[in-house]
């Protein structure tokens, strides 16, 4: 089930964001990257340039929600993209950040169960659609991809990318 809001709901929300968003730290509870915003764990990718390829599937299995591969290593610097594919039955999304600020957005989600992501660092999916992120690591460290979407987290869908 969908929630809806009304229209005085909506227009004080739309103001809210507007406003808010001018003191919003760039990366916030895992939102608003625009592009060329650096973050801890990188930033937007230059889709005209050269990049790896990697490939992660997302689905469930034995009573478990997955990624496939779970654990990514890059160097520092490199350019990924990441091409995304859901060949599950649910809908999936892949959010790349921190594991502090997923663990931070994954709150938000289970208030906002049907928050939509229009972040380079995200992309959700219907079942059996495919999608890309192009992503540049910048800075050594380990971080952290999930399915935000409440339970599927908790249900397996998590991984990490360890750039070296």
């Amino acid at each position: 089930m969908k929630r809806t809001m009304s229209i005085p709901k909506l227009a004080a929300l739309a103001l809210l964001l507007s406003t808010g968003a001018a003191f919003a730290a760039p990366g916030a509870a895992g939102h608003s990257h625009g592009h060329g915003d650096e973050t801890a764990y990188g930033k937007p990718g230059d889709p005209k340039k050269p990049a790896r390829i990697i490939q992660i599937s997302m689905g469930e299995r034995d009573g478990k929600m997955q990624f496939i591969p779970d654990r990514i290593e890059v160097r520092r610097g490199e350019q990924v993209k990441f091409q995304l594919r859901n060949n599950g039955e649910l809908d999936h999304e892949l959010v790349l950040a921190t594991l502090e600020e997923n663990l931070k957005h994954a709150i938000e989600m289970q208030k906002n169960p049907d928050m939509e992501h229009d972040d380079p660092n995200a992309k959700r999916l219907a079942p059996k659609k495919t999608g890309e992120i192009v992503w540049q690591f910048t800075k050594a460290g380990e971080f952290d991809f999930s399915c935000l979407i409440p339970g599927h987290r908790e249900a397996g869908m998590t991984g990490k990318v360890v750039v070296k």
